[in-house]
């Protein structure tokens, strides 16, 4: 904890215990609280608010640039304070509850649609040891998998076969699952009004629509489409002096998540257009 007056004179420097925080926080007149953007900040932002404070949340890389020593608890407690308190600081929004919740039900659906893929690729990977070849792509692998387990003439071992009936019904559980998952977020987008607009846009479905409603919060705060790419990172970085300019490749700076849902809706949209003739897809 370190805490500077108006004056920038040091009022606090000590440990706080995290069962103390609130506690502290409470015996406080309302301030300015700057807290690094890390797991639980968006909780501890929304608990601090509720008792008066101006909270200030920052992503770690426009932190770091104000450490003046060697990186530990004490150093980054007072470079959270210096940054928190310049003027031209970019601060996080911070998430409610529901925004969270959303981005939980994305997170897991990610989490199981990457075992998944693994999954899949495991099953042609062993398949193939055995001389047995399937096409790639999931729904190949669940078509022909039974058919290749009920044949009684290939090569496939009896142990081989426990292991792919195993890892067949693994899959059929996952596909479950996930599409469990999907149809909730069909539902979200559905109910809201902002997100059945954003799925107006080529490419974007109730996945990418609900991702980008609770990650970007108030999208009034984007001025611009020039500002949501450099928001998730699909912007070129930059080398430019003495009045020359030089773009390198993507800054890959924002969310990963969102930028390939993106990317894959711009895919979607591009293996359609050699059947369009307008002149946006003639251009692309």
């Amino acid at each position: 904890m370190f805490a500077v007056d108006q004056d920038e004179k040091v009022l606090i420097r000590k440990t706080i215990k995290r069962s103390k925080v609130l506690e502290f926080f409470i015996q406080q007149e309302p301030c300015v609280v700057g807290i690094e953007s890390c797991g639980g900040a968006h909780y501890w932002a929304r608990e601090l608010q509720k008792m008066g404070h101006n909270v200030r949340m920052m992503a770690p890389q426009f932190v770091a640039p104000y450490r003046k020593s060697d990186k530990n608890d004490r150093n980054d407690a007072e470079t959270i304070c210096e940054a928190a308190g310049r003027p031209n600081m970019r601060f996080v929004p911070i998430k409610n509850e529901e925004q969270q919740a959303i981005l939980t039900v994305h997170r897991a659906r990610s989490l199981l649609v990457a075992e998944r893929v693994a999954l899949v690729n495991q099953i042609r990977g062993f398949l193939t040891e055995y001389g047995i070849v399937i096409p790639q792509g999931r729904l190949h692998v669940r078509s022909k998998l039974p058919k290749i387990l009920e044949d009684g003439e290939n090569s496939l071992p009896y142990l081989a076969r426990e292991v792919f009936a195993d890892q067949y019904r693994r899959l059929c559980e996952l596909d479950r699952v996930i599409d469990d998952y999907d149809q909730k977020i069909a539902s979200l987008a559905k109910s809201q009004e902002v997100t059945r607009r954003v799925m107006e846009v080529e490419g974007i479905g109730p996945i990418t629509a609900t991702a980008i409603i609770a990650s970007a919060g108030d999208l009034h705060d984007i001025k611009n489409g020039r500002q949501f790419a450099a928001w998730i990172g699909l912007v070129p970085r930059q080398w430019s002096s003495g009045g020359k300019q030089r773009h390198g490749r993507i800054t890959k700076r924002g969310d990963t998540y969102i930028r390939t849902l993106l990317i894959h809706g711009a895919r979607a949209v591009i293996r359609f257009l050699e059947r369009r003739d307008d002149a946006k897809s003639r251009w692309v």
